[in-house]
């Protein structure tokens, strides 16, 4: 049985990765293929506990490190309980943000240096990296607007300000200018139905590179 492919989404606040993420699993799916969905941070009961600390305002108090730390214990039990059993299974993953997110929230957003983010990549996921990435992009201003009409309350993510979004965008497009054969930059700007085109290539390029 041949590996699966790991394939992730990306993108700042308000760029439609949910919508979008569950038009992609529709596709794989109608062309026969077994996706496993997920999310990060979450995936697995823990991890949704650590994402529930990560979220919540009322942990302002959270220091960078702390941040980053939590991010990665999340992920390693999100590897070894989901991402890899699938992966060996023949499944295709399609998760909601990955180690991608770390280096542009917590690197690039808070500053943290891109080498920390490193060693502690190669510690939990060895050699695994996502064999596509998504990156939905908009400009922060869009994302956010759209970000604000959501009816739950912002998390303590969505609650950072415009410049801390900039560098997380910026960072998110440094890392796919520097990794173009896994990154596709879809334009998160325009209407659902042109970004569902853009997918559609993409996806007819992974089933049948």
């Amino acid at each position: 049985m041949s590996r699966g492919l790991f394939i992730t989404v990306e993108g700042i606040e308000g760029v439609g990765k949910t919508t979008n993420m569950e038009y992609v699993r529709e596709a794989l799916v109608a062309a026969g293929i077994e996706v496993v969905l997920t999310r990060e941070p979450g995936g697995t009961e823990l991890g949704e506990k650590i994402r529930g600390l990560l979220l919540d305002h009322r942990n302002g108090n959270m220091v960078d490190d702390t941040e980053l730390l939590l991010m990665f214990a999340a992920r390693a039990q999100h590897l070894t309980e989901v991402i890899e059993p699938a992966l060996a299974a023949g499944k295709w993953v399609l998760c909601d943000r990955f180690t991608d997110a770390t280096y542009a929230y917590q690197g690039g957003g808070r500053g943290i240096a891109m080498g920390r983010i490193a060693e502690l990549e190669h510690w939990v996921q060895g050699d695994l990296r996502p064999d596509a990435t998504l990156l939905l992009d908009a400009p922060v201003e869009v994302g956010l607007a759209r970000a604000a009409g959501r009816p739950q309350a912002a998390d303590r993510f969505e609650r950072e300000k415009q410049a801390f979004f900039e560098k997380v965008r910026q960072a998110y497009l440094n890392m796919a200018a520097k990794q173009s054969q896994r990154y596709h930059i879809i334009d998160a700007s325009q209407t659902l139905e042109q970004v569902k085109i853009a997918l559609n290539e993409i996806i007819n390029h992974l089933i049948k590179p």
